[in-house]
């Protein structure tokens, strides 16, 4: 098997290669950061406001699933054995968690990194709705062509640099629905919907053709012993491509739920602002014929 020369030849692993304790401590010192950043250093950055409550669960979550995709257990299986775990660990990476930790950074922690020209420009070009678009859907597509994924997962290095790229592509594909910058925020609350929509229909036909295939596509995981599958290598590579819809169809109709509202309530308060001031001129209006 492409990559199954070492422990996972045998099924034997040890804690290190499960449980990533080196993933841990890095995101517990980045929690830490974080937690005295939005709290005890607070005061030091400018332009400053309290983070709720709700937003520090968001980036703490976040961080969590962070773990649980890339130093638990299911990242070693989802490597050796299992596609559908891949897969489940993808969505996870790259569908919820980039969208929690947006919600949870705040945007006066981010803004002092765009402060230079050629930052703030370069910044408004990889986020803009195009681009994001497009670059996310290409990176993803490209990394579920058989030769392209059994290349990256048979070498260490590339496998790490194009997870890398992914990671930072997913970013962009959320950012301009969650963006904690206003000033980079580029669409109405309608057109975010717009794109979650079009987001969605460009990754149907990558998870169709996983789903629909009638051999297994990956060299890598077509010698795997169905031991540590508990099904065919066709039916594990079948359910892969169904993880992956189902939780986009379920991230993206939160998403797109959560833009609705958002939409919904801002709309609502334009109309209670308009009634107000409506009702202010009919009195200045009809306090001259009273007197």
């Amino acid at each position: 098997m492409g990559h199954m020369g070492h422990s996972a030849a045998t099924g034997t692993a040890g804690f290190a290669e499960l449980w990533s304790p080196a993933t841990l401590v890095v995101l517990i010192i980045i929690a830490w950061l974080y937690g005295m950043a939005v709290r005890k250093w607070r005061h030091r950055i400018a332009d400053s406001e309290p983070v709720k409550l709700k937003h520090e669960l968001y980036f703490y979550t976040g961080l969590l699933l962070y773990y649980i995709a890339e130093g638990s257990p299911l990242s070693y299986y989802g490597h050796h054995f299992s596609f559908s775990a891949h897969m489940l660990q993808q969505s996870i990476l790259y569908l919820i968690m980039p969208s929690l930790i947006l919600l949870g950074i705040p945007g006066w922690l981010l803004r002092p990194l765009f402060r230079n020209k050629a930052m703030h420009n370069l910044m408004k070009f990889v986020t803009s709705p195009l681009v994001s678009l497009f670059t996310f859907n290409m990176v993803f597509s490209f990394y579920h062509i058989p030769i392209i994924m059994d290349t990256l997962m048979a070498n260490e290095l590339l496998h790490h640099v194009y997870n890398t790229v992914f990671l930072l592509a997913a970013f962009q594909m959320w950012f301009p629905v969650f963006t904690p910058l206003p000033e980079y925020n580029k669409m109405s609350e309608l057109w975010k919907m717009a794109y979650i929509f079009i987001n969605g229909v460009l990754l149907t036909p990558a998870c169709a053709l996983i789903i629909f295939a009638g051999e297994p596509m990956y060299a890598s995981y077509e010698n795997v012993s169905e031991q540590f599958l508990f099904m065919s290598v066709l039916n594990d590579q079948q359910l892969g491509g169904v993880i992956m819809k189902i939780v986009q169809e379920i991230v993206y109709g939160i998403a797109l739920a959560y833009t609705f509202f958002r939409w919904y309530r801002t709309e609502r308060k334009k109309d209670e602002e308009e009634d107000l001031l409506m009702e202010s001129y009919s009195r200045s209006q009809g306090n001259p014929n009273q007197a």
